[in-house]
C-alpha cells in the first residue's frame, strides 16, 4: 500500500540484516529495535505509540521465544507483525447494525477528509450486501456540498434525501432528524447522514456535530480522517473523541505516496477500531479494515486473503469450471482470453492487486512501471480480429496481422507479441490442467517433466588400449562405447518413480540466475 511504502521498505532493511545470524545478541536485538523505532517516527507515528511498541519488541525479542527458535530472524519478524496488528486495533471490528431498522451511521471528520466520497463509497458496498441504504445531505455548510452527495448518491446507485439546498441555508439537526422518518416511510434499512467538517477543530462544528448525534441517536458514529495528515491525525482525533465521541474510524487516501504512519496511532491513542479504508478515489476503492492483513502489507507479507474475496466477488465459479476443460481439452481461444482479462479488470487495479502479493515490496520499481494500460491495448487487439481468427490464431498471416494492428491503434510487433504470450499461456496451462509440471522461459525443462523417452549418452574414452596387459587391455577397451541411458517418461512432478533416470547434470550459472529470477530472489 503505497501510503505506508517507506515505513514498508525501511523494516525491510532492518530484517534483512538479522537473515544471516544464526543467533541473535542484545546488541543485535538492540540495534533491530532502534532501526524500527527510527522508521516508525519517520513514518509519522506518535511518540508515544513507537515507545510502546519498541518496549514490547524488545522486551519479547530477548526473551525465551526467540533465543529457542530454530530461525531467530523470522521469529522477530513474527514478533513485529503481532505488534503491528495489537496498535492497529487486533482483531477485526464490523459494523453493528440495529436490532429495529434503520440503521443509523454518522460520518464526522474535518473538511477535505473525504466524507462525501466515504458516504457513497459505504453506501455502494452496502448496497452489494443486500441493504438499501439512504444517503443524507446534513452538510449544509460548504459550498456544492449538496449537490456533489447528490451526484454521489447516483454514481452508486442509491436514494438520497436532500430537502434543503445548503450553501449555508437549513437546518442540519432538523434535515438529520427528518430523515429518520423519512426512512421509514420508504423502508430503508440504513441511514448515513453526511455532516459538516471545517478545515480545522473548532467549537461551532463540534456543537453541531453534537446536536446532530443528540438528534439521531445514531448507531455507528464513524470519524473519517485522511490517512496522510501527518502527526495531526492523533490531536483531530482527540478532539473529535471529546467533542463528538465516535464508535470507529475510517482511514480515506491510504493510496497515497505521503508517509502516512500517524493513521497507525489513531486505534491505540483513542481506543476506537479502524472499521473500514478507503484505498482510491473510484466507489469500489473500499474495503474492511483487517489489522492482521494491513500489518502483513506493511512488512510485505502480502495479503493473498483480501485478494482472493476480490477474486471471489468478480470471477464466475461456473465458468472458471468451463474455462480449466478449456485448458485441459485445448480448446482455450482468444474470446476466452479476453473475457479472463476483462474479468481481472472489473477487480481494480492490477497494480494494486500484485501488491498484494508476498515480497513485492523488493519489485517496487518494476511496479511503479507496470502500465495497466495494456490490458485495454490487448483488449482492443483482440477486439479487432474476426470470429474465426479469435478461434484460431494459427490463420493469423502477415496481412490479417497489419489489418488487425491498423484496426486496434498498434503495431504489428505488438499483435505478434500477443498471439505469442497468448499461445505460450495456453501451452502452459493445458500443461498444469492436466497435472503436469510446465516448462518455465528461460529455465529449461523442470526435472521429472514428460521428455523423450531415450537419449543417446557419448562416453568419452580412449580409442583403444596399447597396455600389454591383456586383462588391463580388455577392461580399458569396454569403456569406449556408447551408452544408451533411458530417461523417464512417466515420472512425478519431483523426477521420482517411472523407471531409470540419468543422473542430473549440474545447473549452469545461466540456469541459476534465472532460477533466482524467477524465484523473486
Amino acid at each position: 500500500m503505497a501510503t505506508f511504502g517507506n515505513l514498508s521498505d525501511r523494516l525491510a532493511d532492518t530484517f534483512k540484516n538479522l537473515r544471516t545470524k544464526g543467533k541473535l545478541s542484545a546488541s543485535d536485538v538492540d540495534g533491530t529495535v532502534r532501526e524500527i523505532r527510527r522508521a516508525l517516527l519517520d513514518a509519522d507515528v506518535a511518540l508515544d505509540v513507537v515507545k510502546e511498541f519498541t518496549g514490547h519488541v524488545r522486551e519479547r525479542a530477548l526473551g525465551d521465544e526467540v533465543n529457542k527458535a530454530l530461525n531467530p530472524a523470522q521469529q522477530v519478524v513474527q514478533i513485529v507483525n503481532e505488534e503491528l496488528i495489537a496498535i492497529l486495533g487486533g482483531q477485526q471490528r464490523r459494523l453493528e447494525f440495529a436490532k429495529k431498522p434503520p440503521t443509523i451511521i454518522m460520518l464526522a471528520g474535518l473538511q477535505g477528509a473525504g466524507k462525501t466520497t466515504l458516504a457513497g463509497k459505504l453506501s455502494k458496498w452496502l448496497a452489494k450486501d443486500g441493504h438499501t441504504p439512504l444517503l443524507v445531505a446534513a452538510d449544509l455548510q460548504r459550498p456544492n456540498a449538496v449537490t456533489q452527495l447528490g451526484v454521489v448518491a447516483e454514481q452508486a446507485g442509491v436514494a438520497i434525501f436532500a430537502p434543503e439546498p445548503g450553501n449555508g441555508v437549513g437546518d442540519p439537526v432538523q434535515v438529520a432528524r427528518d430523515s429518520i422518518k423519512y426512512a421509514g416511510v420508504k423502508q430503508h434499512d440504513v441511514v448515513i447522514v453526511d455532516t459538516a467538517g471545517r478545515l480545522g477543530v473548532d467549537a461551532e462544528m463540534m456543537a453541531q456535530a453534537a446536536k446532530i448525534r443528540q438528534a439521531i441517536n445514531p448507531d455507528e458514529v464513524l470519524f473519517v480522517i485522511d490517512a496522510m495528515i501527518g502527526q495531526d491525525a492523533v490531536n483531530t482525533a482527540k478532539a473529535f473523541q471529546e467533542g463528538v465521541d465516535f464508535t470507529g474510524v475510517v482511514l480515506t487516501k491510504l493510496d497515497g505516496d505521503a508517509r502516512g504512519g500517524a493513521a497507525l496511532s489513531v486505534a491505540s491513542i483513542t481506543g476506537r477500531p479502524i472499521i473500514f479504508a478507503s484505498t482510491g478515489e473510484g466507489l469500489d476503492d473500499f474495503e474492511a479494515f483487517h489489522p492482521d492483513r494491513m500489518a502483513s502489507r506493511i512488512l510485505d507479507l502480502g495479503d493473498i486473503l483480501t485478494l482472493i474475496e476480490q477474486a471471489q466477488q468478480n470471477f464466475d465459479e461456473e465458468e472458471a469450471r468451463q474455462v480449466a476443460e478449456k485448458f485441459a481439452t485445448d480448446t482455450f481461444t482468444l474470446d476466452d482470453f479476453l473475457k479472463q482479462m476483462q474479468q481481472l479488470r472489473n477487480m481494480g487495479s492490477l497494480k494494486k492487486m500484485m501488491g498484494m502479493l508476498p515480497g513485492m515490496g523488493q519489485m517496487k520499481e518494476q511496479l511503479d512501471n507496470f502500465d495497466e494500460r495494456e490490458i485495454v491495448r490487448t483488449e482492443a487487439i483482440i477486439q479487432s480480429m474476426t470470429r474465426a481468427e479469435r478461434v484460431t490464431p494459427k490463420s493469423l498471416n502477415g496481412s490479417r496481422r497489419l489489418r488487425i494492428a491498423k484496426g486496434s491503434g498498434t503495431t504489428v510487433t505488438e499483435v505478434n507479441s500477443l498471439v505469442n504470450r497468448f499461445e505460450q499461456a495456453a501451452k502452459m496451462m493445458k500443461t498444469v490442467a492436466k497435472g503436469g509440471m510446465p516448462q518455465i522461459p528461460g529455465m529449461g525443462p523442470v526435472p521429472g517433466a514428460n521428455f523423450s523417452s531415450k537419449r543417446k549418452q557419448k562416453v568419452k574414452g580412449k580409442k583403444g588400449s596399447r597396455s600389454g596387459n591383456p586383462a588391463k587391455r580388455a577392461a580399458e577397451n569396454s569403456g569406449a562405447s556408447v551408452v544408451e541411458t533411458p530417461v523417464t517418461t512417466a515420472g512425478s512432478g519431483f523426477g521420482l518413480g517411472g523407471g531409470t533416470s540419468a543422473a542430473p547434470s549440474a545447473p549452469s550459472e545461466d540456469e541459476l540466475a534465472a532460477l533466482q529470477k524467477f524465484l523473486g530472489r
